[in-house]
């Protein structure tokens, strides 16, 4: 709980709530990872993630390494709009979020230095943000499925629809609002095969609306696309001191290669790279970042 938490906005809540999950024994080893946008840190407990990543002998190594898992301000367990003061709620931004993980680390776990940084999809632009605010608080860097650059072209189009919809109808914008995520996070090839014929994709379609209709909470999911309005990593790349590795999959369609955005950016890091993962059958466009297996390789290189 961080007490009189001043936000960029101006505004202050007098009780931030943050929740998070943990792994492992606490040690100086101590690794941050950080979940995307409308989500929350549950997902990294599923095979996916944890199967590939955090058990015996893999990259990320529960036993030799602490792992903490918050869900980011107006997530998950953490304080959020639908805890009851609604539109009356503070409005964040990924500066905010990255402050309250800061707060949590250094004065509630009384955590000095993180061996690793992850985060994935608005988790990796705050991985980038954690880069520049505090660059002697991590041994490296991992942003995946994200970019410094600020939103604009077909995310930020993206990014309005939502925040419109959710504003002009808040129930039929819950719906609109995941089934435009749903198709920016999926690859083209994904949907395929998952919906190879119209009467299967017309079936799952009415059961996805339904699920949608059910699900989340259009408060919380309007305040979660607006945090990132004003996201901007780019001018401050200079002061990222930690080896970074920024990974990538072709087949993203919120950070397409053909833009050159990452290969423009990471000329700027002092001891930055990337790597752009090719579209596979084992890729699944934005939705490649939670396949650990596919890209666990490359942490395991950068943490030796």
């Amino acid at each position: 709980m961080a007490h009189d938490f001043h936000f960029a906005s101006g505004e202050t809540l007098p009780e931030l709530r943050l929740h998070y999950f943990t792994l492992g024994t606490p040690q100086r080893d101590a690794v941050l990872i950080l979940h995307d946008v409308a989500n929350d840190s549950r997902p990294f407990l599923a095979s996916g993630f944890l199967g590939a990543l955090f058990l015996k002998g893999q990259p990320l190594d529960a036993s030799r390494y602490y792992l903490i898992l918050p869900d980011a301000i107006g997530h998950g367990d953490s304080s959020k709009p639908s805890d009851g003061l609604r539109a009356r709620f503070p409005h964040y931004d990924d500066g905010d979020i990255v402050r309250a993980q800061y707060l949590l680390l250094h004065e509630g776990l009384k955590i000095d230095h993180l061996r690793l940084v992850l985060g994935i999809g608005t988790g990796g632009m705050e991985t980038w943000l954690w880069g520049e605010r505090y660059p002697d608080f991590m041994d490296a860097l991992v942003p995946l499925a994200s970019s410094p650059a600020q939103i604009a072209g077909r995310h930020r189009l993206f990014r309005d629809l939502a925040i419109d919809a959710l504003r002009t109808d808040p129930a039929r914008g819950l719906v609109v609002a995941q089934f435009a995520q749903l198709l920016m996070n999926s690859s083209a090839a994904q949907l395929q095969q998952m919906l190879p014929t119209g009467d299967v994709a017309d079936a799952q379609f009415q059961t996805l609306r339904r699920k949608f209709a059910r699900s989340g909470d259009a408060d919380d999911l309007l305040y979660q696309y607006e945090a990132s309005r004003n996201f901007d990593a780019e001018p401050d790349l200079g002061k990222i001191r930690a080896p970074l590795l920024a990974i990538n999959s072709a087949d993203d369609a919120w950070n397409p290669p053909e833009l050159g955005t990452l290969e423009r950016a990471i000329q700027r890091v002092p001891k930055g790279r990337y790597v752009v993962i090719p579209a596979s059958a084992e890729t699944r466009g934005h939705n490649t970042a939670m396949r650990a297996r596919v890209w666990r390789d490359y942490v395991s290189e950068l943490l030796r």
